[in-house]
């Protein structure tokens, strides 16, 4: 599978798309490298704008701000999805935020007839982050979002999407995060 270019280069659980939007956007921070997409505007800009979520010229800080707080919310659904603990009302806020007051309009296809939602053309970084929001519900519906889970490793939160037959899958890399939870395990254990 050929990963559009706003998708990091070394994913390799990669979620089919449309889902993909949301699982790079919930990677576009880095805990390994330290690094924060959604810090600097004009870092921001380029990667929403390739992710098709951003179209004016360059976010706010208030913006940026807002949608690092929609990330997280988004991976604290995705730390349940993989057995964690189910996101309080605090965590899940911002999503609550984007989605209030949103309107939503119906495309038909006139070649097949077929039916879609979009978000209402809105000025600013909720509507495009809006589109994440229908992109989650229509994963809800087809079974795929609860393959979209969060690494178990406190220190990674990466985004990954678990593609085993049982579902089961705790870590965006076994290698890595499995290795190193297994291992503080084992230490703790013999202490």
């Amino acid at each position: 599978m050929t990963l559009p270019g706003w998708v990091p280069a070394d994913e390799t659980k990669p979620a089919p798309l449309p889902l993909l939007q949301v699982q790079a956007f919930v990677n576009t921070w880095e805990a390994d490298r330290g690094s924060d997409i959604l810090v600097d505007p004009a870092e921001a800009a380029a990667w929403l704008s390739d992710a098709g979520l951003w179209h004016d010229d360059r976010p706010t800080s208030s913006d940026l701000r807002f949608a690092r707080e929609v990330r997280e919310a988004i991976r604290s659904l995705l730390r349940a999805n993989g057995g964690g603990p189910v996101p309080t009302e605090g965590e899940v806020r911002p999503l609550t935020e984007l989605a209030s007051g949103r309107g939503l309009r119906f495309e038909v296809s006139p070649t097949d007839g077929h039916v879609d939602l979009r978000p209402e053309p809105a000025q600013g970084l909720g509507g495009g982050l809006s589109v994440l929001l229908l992109v989650v519900r229509d994963a809800q519906r087809d079974g795929t979002w609860q393959r979209l889970k969060a690494c178990d490793n406190s220190e990674c939160g990466w985004a990954f999407y678990d593609r085993s037959h049982s579902r089961r899958g705790r870590w965006c890399d076994m290698a890595v995060c499995g290795n190193r939870i297994k291992n503080r395990t084992l230490r703790a254990r013999r202490r």
